[in-house]
């Protein structure tokens, strides 16, 4: 009843503003008093918002298998950054961080790409017949994969210890950082190659996704709040807080993943979801062992060989035939019902 009484408050103000000034108030009063469902709405507003501006990227100089590696990770995954941010700066249980990442990945590389494959089939075509541009998404792509099973595999050997300190944190924070380095000069070189230069106008974008960013970091710190002081019962609970994160940061990358598989850019709903693996795994697990040590919990062993053995069924598919076939598709879906039922998120 107060959530419901706060938005008719808020919404009563709209509707009588006599001015912009009483308008502002209003929708303030909509967003700052905000109740779990406001939150919810912000949030998949300001998702919807990143992923409108990032399809706008590739006519402004961004292409291919550079926007799925370099631009689109920070957008569909910036929620990921600031669950891993609000809960290391607030002490909150670092199980739940890294439950966070490995749903996020494993969604990813399961149903996210299995079901798009099953619908459309996902080959390394789109629309593009420019022999060398399809060799040069091909072989980026697999270097992504490739990776992202580095990435996890030295998580994994640094916390053979059971811990992650401060200095592990630096360390998977710096990888990720040289990774994206990389990628700015692959972007320049491919600039270069193609006689293109980067539209100043992106810049405008980056604003809207700036403020789209604002929103999200909002909604998942009030959420997280909201979850933290019981306002969900049943299955909504802290407990479970890794989880439930994991699966409502995936929305982001799920849209991305059907909306370019829909236009047979397979290219770029390929490198998406495989970027923002890289976004969970290491930076976001690096963000929260640089304010707080995390200990290592035994079922992480087990998350972080399934992502490695998807990147490695990933590999094998495009690898050997450019495409990830229906047939994998669709066993790739199943097998994340499988995950579940073992325990392996959740």
């Amino acid at each position: 009843m107060e959530l419901l009484s706060q938005l008719l408050s808020g919404l009563k103000m709209l509707a009588t503003a006599p001015d912009y000034n009483a308008l502002f108030k209003g929708a303030c009063a909509i967003v700052l008093h905000a109740g779990p469902w406001q939150l919810l709405a912000l949030f998949f507003i300001s998702s919807m918002l990143m992923v409108w501006r990032l399809n706008a990227f590739e006519q402004k100089g961004f292409e291919g298998t550079v926007i799925g590696t370099m631009v689109m990770p920070y957008c569909s995954g910036f929620s990921n950054l600031a669950f891993a941010y609000i809960m290391g700066t607030s002490g909150g249980d670092a199980a739940m961080v890294l439950e966070n990442c490995i749903v996020n990945n494993v969604t990813n590389l399961t149903i996210l790409l299995g079901i798009p494959a099953l619908i459309w089939g996902l080959t390394l075509y789109g629309k593009s017949e420019d022999s060398s541009k399809v060799k040069l998404d091909y072989l980026s792509l697999l270097l992504t994969l490739i990776a992202m099973a580095f990435f996890t595999g030295v998580v994994w050997a640094l916390g053979r210890d059971g811990v992650l300190n401060q200095g592990d944190g630096l360390v998977l924070i710096g990888l990720f950082l040289f990774w994206q380095v990389f990628q700015v000069f692959e972007l320049m070189k491919s600039n270069v190659r193609n006689q293109q230069s980067i539209n100043p106008w992106f810049l405008v974008d980056l604003v809207l996704v700036a403020a789209a960013a604002w929103g999200t970091y909002y909604s998942i710190e009030g959420l997280v709040e909201w979850v933290s002081r019981g306002g969900g019962g049943g299955i909504i609970s802290y407990n479970q807080i890794g989880i439930l994160s994991g699966l409502l940061m995936v929305v982001p990358n799920g849209i991305l993943a059907f909306y370019y598989a829909a236009v047979n850019r397979s290219d770029i709903a390929y490198s998406s979801q495989i970027g923002d693996g890289h976004i969970c795994i290491p930076m976001c697990i690096g963000i929260y062992a640089v304010f707080s040590p995390i200990t290592i919990p035994a079922s992480f062993e087990a998350g972080a060989i399934t992502i490695m053995a998807a990147c490695g069924a990933h590999f094998f598919f495009i690898a050997g035939f450019k495409r990830l076939p229906r047939a994998a598709g669709a066993m790739l879906a199943a097998s994340y019902g499988f995950f579940f039922f073992k325990g392996i998120l959740g």
